[in-house]
């Protein structure tokens, strides 16, 4: 097997040229990456190779090219994955191994923070993420704290006055904040599916959000369900193959989360949900509790890694010529 390298990324990143709004000065980001050596398909998938650096780190370098993350920490409970990211100039933390979900790995990095109010999660198996799009789901999120709030359009976003005592007022970053329940608690993201495949796929899950962007359901299921068009061809696969246009009306979830740390510790404190359990999917416990999830189109199409079919399309795109590195120099 041959040597992986990854390098340190300059966090300004190949967006550097998009600037904030400049009534506002978005508060600083961590990302917090869970990562597991192993997996039922691909074990390993952490340190596997993409173009001459492991996964992993790929992955660092997408999520510290984000103008608006000041620090990037991999979550694991595996010391060959602490190893290969310590090596690499990144940063690794050590977690419990007996945590149920990469959720609760992150609230127990996150909890250890003082310096942040918001906590992004991704993936470890997304060494495409954008990072434009981690700066849109941030700003998304301070927005959407300060139009519950009912702040003045034009508030300034204080970077560093999160202090205990804000915290216990109510404020991010310097401003005064929503109770939990009114206000966008999590941010995350969403594409168009394109292909009839991944509409039918479990793994590929659905996401349905409202006129104001607002997600109302995630499912493993097509939905929302083209009732009509199933009516006329008889089956969901038959109006697929039928109508080319019609997986452009589902929208792919993807993996990415931006919380407010305190929803986030307050998620895990939470029992599993009666939907969570039947989908499987912990973003169901967060509706399910009255959380508002904001959901924002991605900046640019990312893949998953799931399967070796994942890995083998995430390599050719990372070794064409038309792929975009986050940092200069490497």
């Amino acid at each position: 097997m041959s040597k992986l390298i990854c390098y340190p990324v300059d966090h300004a990143g190949s967006n550097s040229k998009n600037i904030p709004n400049p009534k506002a000065v978005i508060p600083k980001a961590v990302v917090i990456i869970p990562a597991r050596f192993a997996s039922s398909r691909l074990p390993g998938k952490a340190l596997l190779e993409v173009a001459g650096k492991s996964m992993v780190c790929r992955v660092v370098e997408r999520a510290g090219a984000a103008r608006n993350v000041s620090r990037v920490i991999v979550a694991t409970d595996d010391q060959r994955i602490v190893d290969a990211v310590r090596a690499a100039g990144h940063e690794a933390m050590v977690t419990r191994a007996d945590h149920r979900s990469g959720t609760d790995r992150l609230a127990e990095v996150a909890v250890m923070l003082d310096d942040t109010e918001i906590i992004v999660n991704v993936q470890g198996d997304e060494p495409l993420i954008s990072p434009e799009t981690i700066d849109r789901a941030i700003e998304a999120l301070v927005e959407g704290d300060s139009e519950k709030a009912g702040n003045g359009e034009g508030e300034t976003l204080r970077r560093g006055d999160a202090e205990t005592g804000n915290r216990a007022k109510g404020q991010i970053g310097g401003r005064q904040v929503a109770p939990i329940q009114e206000r966008v608690g999590i941010v995350t993201a969403w594409e168009r599916i394109e292909s009839a495949t991944d509409v039918l796929n479990p793994a590929v899950v659905k996401i349905v959000v409202d006129e104001t962007g607002q997600a109302i359901y995630f499912s493993r299921s097509p939905v929302p369900f083209p009732q009509s068009a199933v009516l006329e061809h008889g089956t969901i696969e038959n109006a697929l193959r039928s109508d080319p246009a019609l997986p452009g009306q589902f929208r792919k979830h993807t993996g990415l989360y931006v919380y407010s740390k305190k929803v986030l510790l307050e998620f895990t404190r939470w029992p599993q949900s009666e939907l969570e359990r039947i989908e499987s999917l912990e973003q169901l416990r967060a509706l399910e509790h009255g959380v508002k999830i904001k959901a924002i189109e991605a900046s640019s199409p990312s893949i998953g890694v799931d399967t070796m079919e994942d890995l083998e399309r995430v390599r050719r795109i990372v070794s064409s010529s038309e792929f975009r590195l986050p940092s200069s120099g490497t």
